[in-house]
C-alpha cells in the first residue's frame, strides 16, 4: 500500500484492475485505492505478470502493507505462501511488490516522529480526517534501552495517542491488530466501545473501597432521554470524534447496498462539522453584467492561451482578493483559540457523480484571473480522472461549491472542518430587474445570481458576513478589464 500523503496511515482497495495472471507494463494502472483524503489510480512499479493478489476488493490495510506480487520473470512460479513472502523468479530474484515506494520511503525526522500528536492535529486541523502522521515500524533490536513512553510512541500514531490521552487509556492494555503489535486508530476505538458497554463494572472498580463514591450529576429528565451519571467533557469528545449513523429496517423489494469509501467519509464529515459549527447563511446578489462584458472582450485572447475562464474562475479571483479583508471568514476555531490562516487557499467542490471531492488551489491571491482559471480547470479533469494527490485535497482555508451549474437558485452548503465559512453560487439567468439610467429607473434584463454564505457563528458574525458579501458584490459588478 502506497504512501499517498504523510498524513495518511492506511488505504482500501477499491478495485483490482488487473487479475492474477494478468500481464502488466510499468506505471499501466494495477488497481485503485481509497484513503480518507483522496481516491486514485495506482500504477504498476515493474512490468510482469500479476502473481498474487493479497489484499482483497474492499480491505483495508496500513501504509506499507504488501498488497500483491508482481513476477518480472515469466518462468518464475507463483507465490503459494499466502502472501509472506515473495515469490522469486528465475535466478532467485524475488518479484516486485507492489509498492516498493513504501518500503523504502525515508523516515520522517524523528522531533516529528515523536512530536506531540496535538501539535500535528493543530497543524493538519483543516484536513477533514486521517490519523497525523504516520510514523516508521522499527525493529526492536537497538531500543532495549527505551522508555515505556517512547515505546508506546513507536507503537501507535499521535491520533491514537491523542485519543488514548482524551479517555484516560493506558495504550498497554489495548492489543495491537497493526504491523509488529502496533495499535491502530480501529484497535482503541474497539476497546473505548467495549468499555463503554460496561459503565458500571468501570465505576465500581473506581470507587474507592470503605469510601462512598460521590455521586456523578445527571442528565435532566426529559421524555425518551437516558439517565445516570454525566460527563459532560467526556460526553463531548465521544460526540466529536465518533459517528454513529442510526440504523433502518430494510422493506420488502429494497435495494440495500453498502456504502463506498468517499460516500462514507462524506457522511462522517458532515455529520461532525455539523456537529460542532453553528450553521447561519446569509444571501446577496450579484449582477453578472459587467463580467459578461469582459468574458466577450477577452474571449479570443484566452483562447489563444488555451484556457477557458468560466464564470467560477471570476468568482474564485474575486474571492481570493477580498478574502485577506476579513481574516475571521478564512480562520477557524482550535480548542479555545482563533487561528487565523496565512495563506488563501481555495478548496472549488467538483461534483464526481455520484460523490463529491474538494481539490484546493492554493496562494490563489497570488494568481492572476487565467492563473486561478488554469489551477481550477486541471484540478476537475483530474478530480473526475481520479488523478489527484493528496496533497491537492488538503489545506483550504475556505471553499467554493457551486449548485448553480445544475440549474439550483441557491444553496445552503455545510461548512467544511476547519474552516469557518463556505460560499455558494446559485445558478446564472437572466432576470427582469429595476435599473437606474440617467436619474431614472427603468427596468431591464440582466443576468443575475444568487450567492449564500455558510458561517461558523462561533467566529463570524452576521455583519461580518454582510460586509465580505457587499465587498464581493462590488469587486464582482465592477470587474477590471485587466484582471
Amino acid at each position: 500500500m502506497p504512501q499517498m500523503g504523510e498524513s495518511i496511515a492506511e488505504g482500501t482497495v477499491s478495485k483490482w484492475l488487473k487479475n492474477v495472471g494478468d500481464s502488466v507494463d510499468r506505471d499501466e494502472p494495477l488497481l485503485e485505492i481509497s484513503t480518507d483524503k483522496v481516491d486514485a489510480e495506482i500504477p504498476a512499479p515493474a512490468a510482469g505478470t500479476i502473481a498474487e493478489v493479497v489484499v482483497k476488493e474492499g480491505d483495508t490495510v496500513e501504509v506499507g502493507t504488501i498488497i500483491a506480487y508482481i513476477e518480472t520473470d515469466k518462468n518464475a512460479a507463483p507465490s503459494g505462501d499466502g502472501g509472506k513472502a515473495a515469490p522469486e523468479a528465475k535466478g532467485g530474484k524475488p518479484a516486485e511488490a507492489v509498492a516498493p515506494e513504501a518500503e523504502e520511503a525515508p523516515a520522517p525526522p524523528k522531533a516529528q516522529r515523536q512530536g506531540d500528536g496535538d501539535d500535528a492535529a493543530i497543524a493538519a486541523a483543516d484536513a477533514p480526517s486521517g490519523e497525523g502522521i504516520d510514523e516508521e515500524e522499527e525493529a526492536d533490536e537497538g531500543h532495549a534501552d527505551e522508555t515505556a513512553d517512547e515505546r508506546l510512541k513507536r507503537r501507535s500514531t499521535p491520533l491514537v495517542r491523542r485519543i488514548a490521552a482524551e479517555h484516560s487509556i493506558d495504550l498497554r492494555e489495548v492489543g495491537g491488530t497493526g504491523r509488529a503489535g502496533r495499535v491502530t486508530k480501529q484497535d482503541i476505538m474497539s476497546y473505548l466501545e467495549t468499555r463503554e458497554q460496561q459503565p458500571a463494572a468501570a465505576a465500581g472498580k473506581a470507587a474507592a473501597p470503605g469510601k462512598a463514591a460521590v455521586a456523578a450529576p445527571t442528565r435532566p429528565a426529559a421524555a425518551g432521554a437516558p439517565s445516570g451519571p454525566f460527563d459532560a467533557d467526556q460526553f463531548w469528545r465521544i460526540f466529536h470524534t465518533q459517528v454513529r449513523h442510526p440504523e433502518f429496517p430494510a422493506r420488502e423489494n429494497d435495494r440495500v447496498e453498502g456504502m463506498t469509501r468517499i460516500r462514507q467519509l462524506t457522511a462522517d464529515h458532515m455529520v461532525r462539522a455539523k456537529r460542532i459549527a453553528p450553521h447561519v447563511h446569509s444571501f446577496i446578489e450579484i449582477d453578472f453584467t459587467a463580467i459578461d462584458r469582459v468574458r466577450a472582450s477577452s474571449k479570443a485572447k484566452w483562447a489563444e492561451q488555451g484556457v477557458k475562464v468560466s464564470y467560477t474562475g471570476f468568482v474564485a479571483w474575486a474571492v481570493a482578493r477580498v478574502l485577506p479583508e476579513f481574516p475571521m471568514v478564512n480562520g477557524t476555531i482550535s480548542g479555545e483559540s482563533i487561528i487565523y490562516r496565512a495563506d488563501i487557499n481555495l478548496g472549488m467542490a467538483v461534483d464526481l457523480n455520484p460523490g463529491l471531492i474538494v481539490p484546493v488551489v492554493r496562494n490563489a491571491d497570488e494568481l492572476t484571473l487565467v492563473g486561478v482559471s488554469k489551477r481550477i480547470n486541471d484540478l476537475a479533469v483530474r478530480a473526475r480522472a481520479r488523478k489527484l494527490k493528496p496533497d491537492e485535497v488538503q489545506g483550504a482555508t475556505f471553499s467554493i461549491t457551486n449548485p448553480g451549474v445544475l440549474g439550483t437558485m441557491v444553496g445552503m452548503p455545510v461548512i467544511p472542518e476547519g474552516t469557518s465559512a463556505i460560499l455558494g453560487t446559485g445558478a446564472i439567468e437572466k432576470r427582469a430587474v429595476v435599473v437606474e439610467v440617467d436619474g431614472s429607473d427603468s427596468i431591464a434584463v440582466r443576468k443575475r445570481s444568487y450567492f449564500s454564505l455558510g458561517y461558523d457563528h462561533r467566529l463570524v458574525d452576521g455583519a461580518d458576513a454582510a460586509r465580505f458579501l457587499a465587498k464581493l458584490k462590488e469587486v464582482l459588478e465592477s470587474f477590471p478589464e485587466t484582471a
